[in-house]
């Protein structure tokens, strides 16, 4: 029996534990949440073997957790990622379980932060921990670097990374914060959408007015929202920004295939993931490309004027709206945010102005599937699994990734062990338990690979 199997209860407790600490990061009065959460990952760390287990701070930010394991000469460095934050778990009333004391129901275990990345971050930690517990080091170099802000932007990572080039100097990174395409199916991923997000600000009036006395002569700046939103693209949703889509790298014909091989139908997906009645997009694109390999435009909500119970007759004199933009490969941020920017400009109505400003951006990423360190993931989890390895997209973002490429020149191997259904940011967010004991394995598999070759 390997050490793996013979810990299965401690991982349980443990993983049990660390979901127990509401570390919702966007939330200030779960600020002593957070800190109690990096503690216990920087603990584990220490108590599992791995050296310069430390929490690295910055002024007003989450900490950072790094550790390291370098005596294997000759050998390659992993750099692993995950965080130790979650969302907020609101709205409650919509949860089965309470979200921070973790249940197991029909073989998953539910709280938040279940999938989303506690479970994910507790596979990288004992895995590592099998072999320095069973034979006091690792068939490779490891460094650890685990954030507290990647659900409300990752500032402190974003500036630590490129400050601190030498310590997280590696040959690859190993990012545990992906899904699989379904239950049985080991995945990599191979591309991230990247993400432009703001807000569009109109202003109009110097003050609110009442629509009787100045309703046809004052401008409304909800209305103006609206109209330059609905300029952006058309019923069906195909892109009206001039040059929006220029620089896409569509899919390689390989990619095309593999993804059309997939265990997908369109019908199942719209019921049980979307639950609409019908799905968007240019029905000549087939869905895993539109949503995996095309860009978007997406209003995620609009305030303004009175939106209390009863009525209120006014014209409001300013509205906001949510704007983000997914990009694919080739795109970047800048030159597709100067692209917005220039349709709003020109959509924007008499009698007020309009403007858009970024909060915050990520690149797309794109990694080649040939890549040494991707295959030896696929055999590792092909191995442990039973299953040939597929590959796929997401159309998230995962800024990390990105700033790896920019700033240490490394690829990221990006596997996960969640589900499609596992309601991650949602109520009763859960995490297959075989797949976390399989993650486990895996990533040990993994390591034992690299340390091989």
């Amino acid at each position: 029996m390997t050490y793996y199997e013979q810990h299965k209860q401690d991982f349980l407790d443990g993983y049990f534990a660390f979901l127990r600490i509401p570390s919702v990061s966007t939330l200030p009065e779960h600020a002593d949440d957070i800190r109690r959460a990096a503690e216990f990952v920087r603990d584990d760390l220490k108590t599992s073997g791995m050296e310069n287990a430390r929490l690295i701070e910055a002024p007003g930010r989450h900490p950072l957790v790094y550790a390291d394991w370098l005596h294997a000469p000759d050998k390659p460095t992993l750099l692993l990622y995950g965080h130790y934050d979650v969302q907020p778990a609101e709205p409650l009333e919509e949860w089965h379980t309470p979200p921070f004391e973790p249940t197991i129901a029909n073989n998953n275990v539910y709280a938040r932060g279940a999938c989303d990345d506690k479970g994910q971050v507790y596979i990288l930690l004992k895995a590592v921990e099998g072999f320095l517990k069973t034979s006091g080091k690792l068939p490779i170099n490891i460094k650890v670097l685990i954030e507290g802000e990647e659900e409300v932007g990752g500032e402190h990572i974003e500036a630590f990374v490129p400050a601190n080039k030498e310590l997280l100097k590696a040959d690859a990174a190993l990012v545990c914060d992906t899904e699989m395409f379904a239950a049985g199916l080991p995945t990599i991923t191979t591309g991230l959408r990247g993400l432009v997000y703001g807000e569009l600000t109109v202003n109009g009036a110097r003050t609110d007015l009442h629509s009787g006395v100045y309703g046809g002569a004052a401008p409304n700046a909800i209305d103006a929202v609206a109209h330059i939103i609905a300029s952006l693209k058309d019923a069906q949703g195909r892109f009206l920004i001039p040059g929006f889509t220029d620089n896409i790298r569509p899919p390689a014909p390989e990619e095309r295939a593999a993804w059309a091989s997939l265990p997908f139908r369109e019908e199942e997906y719209l019921e049980k993931e979307v639950g609409s009645i019908a799905l968007v997009g240019d029905p000549a694109i087939p869905v895993l490309e539109r949503t995996w390999a095309q860009p978007t435009v997406e209003v995620h909500g609009i305030r303004g004027g009175f939106i209390g119970e009863g009525a209120k007759t006014v014209i409001p004199a300013k509205a906001v709206a949510k704007l983000s933009m997914r990009l694919v490969a080739d795109q970047t941020p800048a030159e597709a945010t100067a692209k917005l920017k220039s349709a709003i400009e020109k959509a924007c109505p008499p009698g007020v102005t309009a403007k858009y400003e970024v909060i915050h951006s990520a690149p797309p990423s794109l990694v080649d599937p040939s890549n040494p360190f991707i295959k030896s993931a696929a055999a590792a989890l092909t191995e442990v699994f039973g299953v040939e390895t597929v590959y796929m997209r997401s159309g998230g973002s995962i800024p990390i990734v990105g700033l790896f490429l920019e700033h240490l020149g490394i690829a990221s191997v990006m596997i996960g062990f969640g589900l499609p259904d596992d309601n991650l940011h949602a109520p009763n967010e859960k995490f297959h338990l075989p797949n976390f004991y399989n993650g486990i394995e895996a990533v040990a598999k993994y390591l034992e690979r690299l340390g091989s070759n």
